[in-house]
């Protein structure tokens, strides 16, 4: 019989303490004993099936190995998934323990409520943090400020005052706010009567590098998908 450790920690829970990967080996040899091979997982969701660790870990399962990890939302953060992986494990005669029980016990039928109970909760958890995210996300936008990838065409972007990050603040520390670019919304607004009029957009853009208009980037030349872009885009970013 062996012991196989599965170690997993996604990008934002390698900053958080306790969520270590040397703290997870530990509470399993703790737990389980001494183990005999490690695989690790880092910067993958929990929800995310396609883990390379993950899947070398089940493929190296015997009859009668134990694959252990420090706690179940290790394994996932999926009700469907966690069920997949204990048919795997099962599949190749092994069993799956958590170092802090969780019903992984036995196979008696309240262990395995239990570990359904579990990954339940670990699931609605990963829902609730996506939940919150996304109402942050929400907020700042509606503040005008910055949420992340490019500046759209027509805007800039400036540093909020030092009031507006003392209010608000932001997750890395610093307020972004975005505020209209004069020139480049005289461009789009161009674009835009253009595209009513009923220009293709290639002679839009050849109308644009006719009056020297250029684009986000310095570039004079437009390709007809840069302005399908620029015209699909929000312009509250």
């Amino acid at each position: 019989m062996a012991i196989i450790a599965y170690l997993r920690v996604s990008t934002d829970e390698q900053a958080r303490s306790g969520l270590g990967m040397d703290a997870q080996l530990d509470a399993i040899q703790k737990a389980v004993g001494i183990v005999q091979s490690v695989y690790r997982d880092e910067g993958y969701s929990g929800s995310n099936p396609k883990r390379p660790a993950l899947h070398q870990a089940l493929n190296a399962l015997d009859k009668g190995d134990i694959l252990a990890v420090a706690k179940r939302d290790r394994l996932s953060r999926d009700m469907m998934l966690a069920l997949w992986i204990e048919k795997e494990a099962k599949r190749r005669g092994a069993s799956i323990v958590s170092a802090a029980g969780e019903g992984t016990e036995s196979e008696e039928p309240t262990a395995v409520l239990m570990r359904r109970i579990v990954d339940a909760f670990a699931e609605y958890e990963k829902n609730v943090i996506g939940a919150r995210t996304a109402a942050a996300l929400e907020q700042k936008r509606e503040r005008g400020e910055k949420t992340g990838g490019d500046v759209p065409f027509g805007w800039r972007l400036l540093e909020a005052t030092e009031s507006h990050i003392a209010a608000h603040g932001d997750v890395n520390g610093t307020a972004k706010k975005l505020e209209p670019h004069r020139e480049e919304q005289e461009a789009l607004k161009l674009m835009r009567d253009l595209h009513a009029e009923g220009l293709s957009l290639r002679k839009i853009g050849v109308e644009l590098e006719r009056l020297g208009i250029t684009t986000k980037t310095g570039k004079s030349h437009w390709n007809p998908n840069s302005i399908k872009q620029v015209l699909e885009a929000k312009q509250a970013a």
